[in-house]
């Protein structure tokens, strides 16, 4: 099957590691697929690991010119389905699409990216996407705040990501914490900060290590420097591999106010850290019973945070190992290969079930 990926944002963001993921996976089982998207990180990373990539400027919405560029691309590709991600790839490839007669999937990674406007209602109703999403939450909440939503039209398909081959290893001293998120508030890292200020105060010795850019960055270094952690708090900015900072971690920090089902959640239990997060969107979908101690109420407070993570240090490091491999065990049961079935077998059907 020939599939077209599109994607407009120009920041990174789950949807982005998900499409390169499941790019990759279906190519692999011998599918055509093209990405496009913006010029950098995205069309980049997609051509390291050997996918056919374009970056387009892609201007306003309903660009002629760039409507009738996908119109040719999705011709001479011959293109069978074509996945995007927001509004604008939805008013340029979708309407490409639709001209074209070929199917189009909306991949929606927070209820709140689609908004209850004539013009996404219209275009929605005209073009027909299949929505997919990554957890049952976001299923919900297209559904109470998009009343011309239908039930049938949502799929859930939990996010997977591949897991470590080999179990995690002893946990380190001191203990090393780790964010992975991008740097903007509703991320929670000032919370994580005064935390960990606090287990400071109580004597516990560690690292906090901080890998991604955002539009509070500054601000962050700046908190952290006035609360004296200047010298326990690593700054990583970007990075191409997560996954090998991952490895070097114990204890993964989520304290986000918002998230759908977040990638860096599922890359860390994948490497087998101890995660503590606060219970938002689909995080509670994929979480351990045996860690539920770790899966704090939306309402916490860093002091409330920091009383957990205080508990977590006073247990001894032969414990620590066991949840991490408690972690490690449920990122298993949730592995990218499944993730690939089951996207491969939903886009089929979408596309009418033409292999």
């Amino acid at each position: 099957m020939n599939i077209a990926f599109v994607n407009s944002t120009r920041k990174w963001g789950g949807v982005k590691s998900w499409t390169l993921d499941v790019a990759h996976g279906l190519a692999q089982r011998g599918h055509h697929v093209r990405l496009v998207g913006r010029p950098g990180p995205f069309v980049g990373k997609a051509l390291e690991k050997g996918l056919p990539a374009v970056g387009l400027r892609f201007g306003p919405d309903f660009n002629p010119a760039l409507i009738l560029k996908f119109v040719r691309m999705f011709t001479v590709q011959r293109t069978e389905l074509v996945v995007v991600n927001v509004g604008k790839d939805m008013r340029t490839a979708g309407i490409a699409a639709k001209l074209l007669g070929i199917p189009v999937v909306h991949r929606v990674g927070l209820a709140g990216d689609m908004d209850d406007t004539f013009k996404v209602r219209a275009l929605h109703r005209w073009i027909k996407p299949r929505i997919l999403v990554p957890c049952q939450q976001i299923q919900r909440g297209l559904l109470r705040h998009l009343p011309y939503l239908e039930a049938g039209e949502i799929t859930v398909i939990l996010t997977g990501k591949e897991p470590s081959p080999l179990p995690p290893g002893p946990v380190h001293s001191p203990v090393r914490f780790i964010s992975t998120s991008q740097l903007n508030a509703d991320k929670g890292h000032r919370d994580a900060l005064l935390a960990l200020n606090q287990l400071k105060e109580e004597g516990h010795p560690f690292e906090y290590h901080v890998v991604g850019t955002g539009r509070i960055e500054e601000e962050l270094r700046r908190v952290a420097v006035e609360l004296g952690l200047g010298d326990r708090v690593v700054w990583h900015g970007f990075q191409k591999d997560v996954r090998a900072i991952l490895r070097q971690a114990d204890v993964f920090l989520l304290p986000s106010w918002r998230e759908g089902l977040p990638n860096s959640l599922l890359e860390a239990m994948a490497e087998g850290l101890v995660c503590v997060a606060r219970n938002v969107g689909g995080v509670g979908e994929v979480w351990p019973e045996s860690a539920s101690a770790l899966l704090l109420p939306e309402p916490t407070t860093p002091q409330e945070l920091a009383c957990a993570l205080s508990a977590l240090l006073q247990r001894g490091p032969e414990e620590l190992l066991e949840m991490k491999t408690d972690f490690w065990s449920r990122g298993r049961d949730n592995s990218l290969d499944l993730l690939i079935t089951r996207v491969e077998e939903f886009l089929v059907n979408t596309a009418g079930g033409r292999p």
